[in-house]
């Protein structure tokens, strides 16, 4: 091998991207028997992490075609590294009794400690998006890193998901956004400097506080910063000015693909399908679905039940919302029964995530509820499936996530909001005030 830094990689970063071993540059990859062992348990199954270890593993077979690992590596490709797989070895004499259970991440970190010590005078690191495994390697004294290529740069995420941006106008230019034929003002009467980007929210306040504050958002179409006016969808009305900012975000057709993230509390999922409902005649369908994620991990196969049994936890929170806007009718009303009507005719479905790999999704509202727990190719899968006519609403909590590998910068929700920003059929909206209720609002601001 070369004088290039060395990476040697850990089992989690293989089964977040199989195409991992491609993102490292000039740099030489090592990978440890011991993760081979591992990604051989996950390639049975249809879930995301059997779709990575099998690919993982066809790549790493096309990139050898035969030929030995031993005893310098193989070339991963042009202008990359060479790929090395490493058999297991123990930990150095003074560090045997470190680490005392006989583990794979042990055996891992053994290994990698045994390539640095093997390869002085070389940058040599443990790549690993395990908090835990990155602390024991510190304590033996390793170099490690987390995966960081598909982290979303803090200082780009500051810009596309800031909060709204906030200016004080002439009354004269407020009444003509307010009140004028068009509503709508030039980027120019923004302050000196200030140049808006696709789907970019304002609020605005009148000049010695004349009058009520204003919504707008720039419209890069007509190019033309318009007013984000008060409505309501499906018996559902806004109830602050991020809320009023996502629902038109939801019902405006020129937005094929909408970010919703806040709290809990916040209507997020509440207000995209009210949205979705109040738009239904425009759809052939509306789908709405979320991860099956629980807290401690549990297995969905612990459930007793068939299938439809087993989802009916995970699935409650998205019937909760709906129930919600049914109670904003009378059971008799017209509105009422057409939900019912929906539901029975399957033009309105509610049903897990993992069913949506292989559909081709033409003219149909799709909301995906938790979307902080997916990851950026999870997320990637589902918009590839997005047909003529279709529109995609994202909502979650970044700060919420319940999955062992993802976190605030690395989750599929953070991603579309970095990779899309200014996008112009992509909005994302940051709603701030929970509207449960003041004792919801009161824990997720306290506690």
């Amino acid at each position: 091998m070369g004088k290039a830094k060395i990476f040697v990689l850990d089992t989690n970063v293989i089964l977040h991207d199989h195409r991992a071993i491609r993102n490292f540059r000039d740099n030489d990859l090592i990978i440890p028997a011991a993760v081979i062992e591992e990604a051989d348990k996950f390639k049975k199954g249809n879930d995301t992490l059997a779709f990575h270890a099998r690919g993982f593993m066809r790549d790493l077979d096309s990139i050898s075609k035969g030929r030995s690992f031993l005893p310098d590596g193989i070339p991963i490709g042009k202008d990359l590294g060479r790929i090395k797989v490493e058999p297991n070895h123990p930990f150095p004499p003074e560090y045997a009794d470190l680490f005392r259970d006989d583990s794979q991440d042990h055996r891992i970190l053994a290994t990698a400690m045994w390539v640095r010590d093997n390869n002085p005078g070389r940058f040599t690191a443990l790549v690993t998006k395990d908090v835990n495994l990155r602390l024991k390697a510190k304590a033996a004294g390793m170099a490690v890193q987390d995966y960081l290529t598909d982290k979303t740069d803090e200082e780009q995420l500051a810009v596309s998901q800031k909060e709204v941006c906030r200016f004080t106008l002439p009354s004269a230019v407020m009444q003509e956004l307010c009140y004028g034929p068009s509503c709508d003002i030039a980027p120019s009467a923004l302050p000196a400097g200030v140049k808006p980007f696709a789907g970019q929210l304002f609020k605005f306040e009148w000049e010695g506080g004349a009058g009520e504050p204003a919504c707008a958002r720039y419209d890069a179409a007509s190019g033309r910063i318009k007013l984000i006016r008060s409505r309501q969808a499906y018996g559902i009305k806004p109830r602050n000015d991020e809320q009023k900012m996502a629902l038109d975000a939801c019902l405006n057709p020129a937005v094929s693909l909408v970010s919703l993230t806040g709290g809990a509390g916040t209507g997020k999922t509440l207000l995209a399908l009210a949205a979705a409902l109040e738009q239904e005649r425009d759809y052939d369908q509306i789908i709405i679905s979320r991860p099956t994620v629980v807290l401690g991990n549990q297995d969905i196969g612990f459930l007793p039940g068939d299938q439809k049994t087993k989802m009916s936890p995970f699935l409650q929170p998205l019937m909760d919302n709906l129930n919600v806007i049914k109670e904003q009718f009378r059971p008799t009303s017209r509105e009422a029964q057409r939900i019912e009507s929906m539901l029975t005719m399957e033009k309105l479905i509610i049903e897990p995530l993992a069913y949506i790999r292989g559909r081709s999704l033409g003219k149909c509202y799709f909301i995906i509820d938790e979307a902080q727990n997916l990851t950026p190719h999870e997320i990637k899968t589902i918009i590839t499936r997005a047909g003529e006519g279709t529109k995609m609403v994202f909502t979650g909590d970044v700060f919420q996530i319940d999955q062992p590998y993802l976190d605030q910068w690395s989750n599929g929700l953070t991603y579309i909001g970095e990779k899309l920003s200014g996008q112009k059929i992509f909005q994302h909206v940051f709603l701030r005030k929970g509207e449960r209720s003041a004792l919801s609002e009161l824990a997720a601001r306290l506690l």
